[in-house]
């Protein structure tokens, strides 16, 4: 059980690194919690590939340095679909 963890936590690292995709995103692909992804690839991943969670981690602290921008724009678009059906 261990070593299946410890490569899903690889294969849910390199998805996350190689497309910049977000652990929503990456739960949603892999059909598993997005509680599960984080806890892989913010915690496992750290003692199974060093390198690789260095990679992940920036594509997380990028995703959140953004999410404002995200829901600013879901919010607008919202709004605007709600303006358009009137």
């Amino acid at each position: 059980m261990q070593r299946f963890m410890e490569e899903r936590a690889i294969l849910l690292g390199t998805y996350i690194a190689e497309n910049a995709v977000t652990v929503r995103a990456a739960a949603r692909r892999f059909s598993i919690s997005k509680s599960t992804v984080h806890t892989d690839v913010s915690e496992r991943l750290k003692t199974v590939d060093p390198d690789l969670f260095d990679r992940v981690r920036a594509v997380l602290d990028a995703n959140k340095a953004e999410r404002h921008i995200r829901g600013g724009n879901a919010t607008k678009k919202k709004y605007a679909a709600q303006k358009e059906q009137r």
